[in-house]
Order: structure tokens, then C-alpha cells, then sequence
């Protein structure tokens, strides 16, 4: 099994149900949150095209979250979900630093490291993530990419589908179709120029930063996290 997402943002109507959802499902505190909804504009009045696109961990096949926490409090499941364990996390805030994609945030009750774990509790009961259920667009499908006869695969088999900073050589499982150039790359606008709601970070010039040694394994020989949870085999991490 391998889960993913793909959000068809040209049937996003940028309600906010499925952040709303998230957080009613999994208790997440006022402040923060593991959907958001990115709005951008395009044109000049009065040709002006609004696009939505629904934001989260990309439960990445390559994780580098799991692969800098050192107590396996973020784990990446046997069926491709990135988890976390609250009860193992240290709040040592590495897998923030690792995450190229800014969807964990330090849960303000609790003082440990959070973010969208695909309602994994939902998962593996055979039902889907609450995201899925309440969008009356249907524009977020999730399910098991590697089954055939899912309907994910049927979307991935005939839909051209593009991903968020795929330099980062994460392989995100968070599959866009109909991406707008500017809601997946923040940086694709002239720097000095202003989007709707905030400014364009200058761009960074410069050679790539060489990349770590990744060759590590995680903590357990047989397979497990700490917490018993079965574990992919780590990973090198993708140079850009």
C-alpha cells in the first residue's frame, strides 16, 4: 500500500471545509493548524483570476522529517503515511528545519511536534481522512496509489499532476492537478511585485548547499520504531 493525496484545484471553491474539518476531527488548538487553504491572484482588474490550493504535509515517499528526528517520533508508516508519535517527540523542532514544505508546527498545549497524519485513526478503519468527506467538490482524492482500481490511480493514470519543490528530491505524495504556477511557487513572480496578501521573498542566487551524509539508519534493527510501528528503510536524500 501507498497513500496519497491528489487535490484538483480547479474544483476547489476555497471554502475551508477541509481545515475546518481537520481541525474538529484531530483536536488541533486555535493558532495553529495542518490544512490551510493558499489563495493567489492573477491579472489586473478587471481580468482577475483567484485560484485555491489545499496545503498539508505531502507525506513524501523520501521523508526528511522521519530520516532528522532522533527518536522516531516522526515515522513513516509501511503504508507510506508520515506519523508522528507525541508521546516519543522531545520538541526538539529538527524535523521543522528538515521540512521543506513548512507543514509541521510545535502544538501549543502540548509542547510537541504536529502536523496532517492523514487520520491515520480513520485509515485503518476503512474510512477516509474527515478532509476527504466534507469537501462538496470532491477536489481532494485520497487513497491507494498503488492499487489500480483505486480512484486515485485512475486520476494519476490519466491526469498530468505536478507537486511542490520536487528539487528537494522528497517525492511528495501531495499531487496537484491544475496547479497554478504561483500558489506552487511563491518565488515563480518578479521579485518587488506583491501578491494579494504578502510580498515576494527576494530570490536566493547562488550554487545549491551540498547535502548532508543521509546513509543513517533509525533507531530499532528490526524494522520498528520505538513504539512498534513498521518502518520503511531510510533513504538518501535527493540532491536538487
Amino acid at each position: 500500500m501507498n497513500y496519497g493525496f491528489v487535490i484538483n484545484t480547479g474544483n476547489c471553491i476555497g471554502c475551508h471545509a477541509c481545515s475546518t474539518a481537520c481541525k474538529s476531527e484531530n483536536q488541533v488548538p486555535l493558532g495553529v493548524q495542518r490544512t490551510w487553504v493558499k489563495t493567489t491572484e492573477q491579472g489586473r482588474y478587471p481580468d482577475v483570476t483567484r485560484h485555491f490550493q489545499v496545503t498539508r504535509c505531502n507525506h513524501c515517499a523520501n521523508p526528511p522529517c522521519v530520516r532528522s528526528c532522533p527518536t522516531t517520533a516522526m515515522y513513516q508508516r509501511d503504508d507510506g503515511i508520515v506519523e508522528f508519535d507525541p508521546d516519543v517527540c522531545i520538541g526538539c523542532k529538527a524535523c521543522i528545519q528538515a521540512c521543506p514544505y513548512d507543514a509541521i508546527h510545535i502544538d501549543p498545549d502540548s509542547g510537541t511536534a504536529s502536523k496532517c497524519h492523514y487520520c491515520a485513526h480513520r485509515v485503518d478503519v476503512g474510512q477516509e481522512p474527515a478532509c476527504v468527506v466534507v469537501c462538496p467538490e470532491h477536489a481532494i482524492i485520497a487513497g491507494d496509489m498503488d492499487d489500480p482500481k483505486s480512484e486515485i490511480s485512475a486520476i494519476l493514470a490519466t491526469k498530468h499532476v505536478t507537486v511542490r519543490k520536487p528539487e528537494q528530491g522528497t517525492s511528495p505524495k501531495l499531487l496537484y492537478v491544475n496547479g497554478n504556477e504561483l500558489a506552487l511557487h511563491p518565488t515563480a513572480k518578479a521579485a518587488g511585485e506583491s501578491f494579494w496578501n504578502s510580498d515576494v521573498v527576494t530570490h536566493h542566487h547562488g550554487p545549491a548547499p551540498e547535502m548532508g551524509d543521509a546513509s543513517h539508519k533509525l533507531p530499532g534493527t528490526d524494522g520498528t520504531a520505538y513504539h512498534g510501528a513498521q518502518l520503511r528503510e531510510a533513504q538518501d536524500q535527493g540532491a536538487p
